[in-house]
């Protein structure tokens, strides 16, 4: 008869896994921000689930321990310049497709709040798996650029829209559907796109571009939005894989990029010998058309960023709801809950913030106040969530102990995955100028912006002297330089007020934590009273 030994009945006080959860559901600040948009609550647990499901996060695992091979040449020396990806990033980007987050708001599928319903989606997806987000949200985003030419946008709409995943290298056309990628920064001028030097040359009814690009990301897309310089200026062009006769594009894959982190998407160096393209918007308004794609983008990347500190979250306070420490839990010990609650709050006003631009976005083309708001938030709200987030993550790494150290568990990924969305679509320098930028071309709609803040965030704090500092600091000589202070102060007062706006509970208890005189820098310093068991509660719900 055999017999197991203690070492294989014993649980060490180890956690669980984590998985088969609905990560809708179980985030009571997404369900409310949610039901405040009117949202279908019973599809979104339905894709809550979906992600949540121990397969899909292990897809997420998998995907990441195998990431993507380029093949330059075959072995008889034939031009390929094919990326070979796992199965696994295959069924994400299928999922993900099949979940409309790569069109959904260009296709009428959500009557009520698209943008909103989108970016639910969008925030549970990342938390599966980030790298796959990188064609989703390209994709969803190239249509904003390809309005300025619809004769174009006619002929690639239906094949974008579908939600079939089609990995095939074959001409666009012959595909069941597509994705779109971008190509925007050059070796010598990176964020600096008027310094590019990649050439576009007229033939006839379209343009052959020469030259290359230091990043392009996800290059098995089947077109590209790329900047070239024309005769006019620089300008936006549509570059597909294929010509038009269904030969190869002379797009040539130079190295894919060893990155820190998004290891299960491919971002590439290229060069273009003649590359077929066609025109997107006027001659010399390159970067007027591009912007329409590229303020889509910075908006995802701060829902991602909120999607990516919500699973750290979930994967500590799972962690220590289940181990004990010292004859008690780690949830029920002070000095932990002071952290986790502090951590909720962060991704409370993370939450509210997003999904408060995500109405301005909703509703800019017909309320021009939201217009202003979505013209001057956009950056800064990219700015301060996304450089929260690689702090949170982790602290939420450090609640697992050594456990989060190591390749086994999923901490390790989601810490390197997370300074990126900060660094893609303008860092923070960027960002911060982008918000002075806007506030001097639009000076009365930002001033009333601020003031529409200030009203609705003094509801529960004495906002109105960061708001004079702000406002004196950006009429001076200085403001380039304290740019980072104009920003950061400018989107908390817009996470206060969306808090506030939300008629949130904690509203007061980020105000006073984050902007009070008694602020510290670290999670848990900060002292939330009886707010803490609510925060903890509603980050995990059961």
């Amino acid at each position: 008869m055999m017999t197991t030994s203690f070492l294989e009945d014993a649980s060490f006080n180890q956690s669980p896994a984590f998985g088969d959860v609905d990560l809708f559901g179980a985030d009571r600040a997404l369900a409310d921000a949610a039901q405040r948009a009117g949202l279908d609550l019973a599809a979104l647990s339905v894709c809550g689930r979906d992600y949540g499901a121990a397969e899909t996060l292990d897809l997420g695992r998998v995907a990441n321990e195998n990431p993507p091979k380029l093949r330059i040449m075959d072995g008889k020396g034939n031009r390929l310049d094919f990326v070979e990806f796992h199965p696994a990033y295959h069924a994400l980007m299928a999922k993900s497709i099949g979940h409309g987050i790569h069109a959904s708001t260009h296709d009428g599928s959500d009557s009520t709040s698209p943008v909103s319903a989108r970016a639910v989606r969008l925030y549970l997806a990342t938390q599966a798996e980030s790298g796959h987000m990188c064609p989703i949200t390209m994709t969803h985003a190239c249509i904003g650029a390809l309005r300025s030419e619809p004769a174009l946008l006619a002929k690639w709409l239906s094949h974008i829209r579908t939600r079939t995943y089609d990995p095939r290298p074959l001409p666009w056309w012959e595909k069941k559907g597509v994705t779109l990628g971008m190509g925007m920064t050059e070796r010598q001028g990176g964020t600096d796109v008027r310094a590019n030097i990649t050439r576009a040359a007229p033939h006839g009814d379209h343009v052959e571009i020469s030259g290359h690009k230091w990043f392009m990301s996800a290059p098995m897309c089947d077109a590209f939005l790329v900047l070239a310089q024309a005769e006019g200026g620089l300008t936006c062009y549509l570059m597909p894989r294929h010509r038009p006769d269904g030969s190869q594009n002379a797009i040539r894959f130079q190295r894919l990029k060893d990155k820190l982190g998004n290891k299960s998407n491919a971002s590439s160096e290229v060069e273009f010998h003649g590359a077929y393209a066609e025109r997107v918007g006027a001659e010399g308004a390159g970067v007027r058309t591009i912007i329409e794609m590229v303020n889509l983008t910075r908006l995802d990347c701060a829902i991602a960023s909120a999607g990516q500190s919500r699973i750290a979250l979930t994967q500590a306070i799972h962690h220590i709801r289940n181990r004990s420490v010292f004859q008690r839990r780690l949830a029920d010990q002070p000095s932990m809950r002071a952290v986790v609650a502090d951590m909720a709050l962060e991704l409370e006003a993370q939450v509210a913030l997003v999904f408060r631009l995500c109405r301005a976005v909703e509703h800019a083309e017909s309320d021009p106040r939201e217009a202003a708001y979505a013209r001057l938030l956009t950056p800064a709200i990219k700015f301060l969530v996304c450089k929260s987030t690689p702090q949170l993550v982790y602290e939420a790494l450090e609640c697992l102990g050594g456990n989060g150290y190591t390749e086994d568990l999923p901490m390790a990924r989601y810490f390197r995955e997370s300074p990126l969305n900060a660094i893609w679509e303008g860092s923070g320098n960027v960002m911060a100028l982008d918000v002075l930028r806007a506030a001097s071309r639009h000076p009365d709609a930002a001033t009333d912006t601020l003031s529409r803040l200030v009203r609705s965030a003094s509801q529960t704090f004495n906002i109105g002297p960061l708001a004079q500092s702000l406002e004196r600091t950006l009429k001076s000589g200085d403001a380039e330089r304290r740019a980072r202070f104009l920003c950061e102060g400018l989107a908390k007062i817009a996470a206060v007020s969306a808090l506030a706006e939300a008629g949130s509970p904690f509203a007061a208890v980020y105000a006073d934590s984050r902007l009070g005189s008694a602020r510290f820098a670290q999670y848990g310093a900060a002292d939330l009273g009886d707010a803490e068991t609510r925060l903890m509660d509603r980050a995990l719900a059961a």
